[in-house]
């Protein structure tokens, strides 16, 4: 049985999950408009990807005995001020998010829940892959700046993610 308290932040945690997803399928729609399909995939790609997150949290709930509760959710900004711009804001919010999962973590050393622990431990380590993927990307986009042919170059990359050449 989950304490109230930590019951409360997981049900947080779903929220801030079903955000992330939010925020990544509208920085998709960006990147797909300003036309970087390949961006635009693998925006499509991380929401579909911080669902699963969600549902992962509200599967732990439940088999802990506990009530998910869904709320509503503010609208994520339509503009990232392109590739770069989005990224940072990708990686900022992954940083943001790991602060979260380390919280959550935190309580559940508090409350001498192992099973909650080793649940969080999975976050913990995709949460250090997140924001490495995310400083590289951004890093790469400081390296060759607005040169047309190097972004399209990234943009191709980017929407290989997950067949047979790409990664994650």
């Amino acid at each position: 049985m989950l304490s109230p308290d930590l019951e409360a932040a997981m049900n947080a945690q779903v929220a801030a999950e079903l955000y992330s997803s939010q925020l990544y399928l509208s920085m998709s729609a960006a990147s797909e408009t300003a036309g970087y399909p390949g961006m635009g995939r693998w925006f499509a790609l991380q929401a579909e990807e911080e669902r699963g997150h969600a549902l992962r949290f509200v599967r732990h709930l439940l088999d802990r005995g506990a009530r998910p509760i869904l709320t509503g959710l503010d609208a994520p900004p339509v503009e990232f001020g392109g590739p770069l711009g989005a990224f940072e804001q990708t990686l900022t919010h992954e940083m943001n998010v790991t602060q979260m999962i380390d919280g959550l973590y935190g309580m559940a050393v508090q409350h001498g829940d192992y099973a909650s622990q080793v649940f969080l431990q999975w976050f913990v380590t995709e949460q250090v892959e997140e924001e490495k993927t995310a400083s590289e990307i951004v890093q790469t986009l400081k390296v060759i700046g607005h040169d047309p042919v190097a972004v399209m170059t990234l943009d191709r990359e980017l929407g290989a993610r997950g067949s047979a050449q790409g990664s994650g």
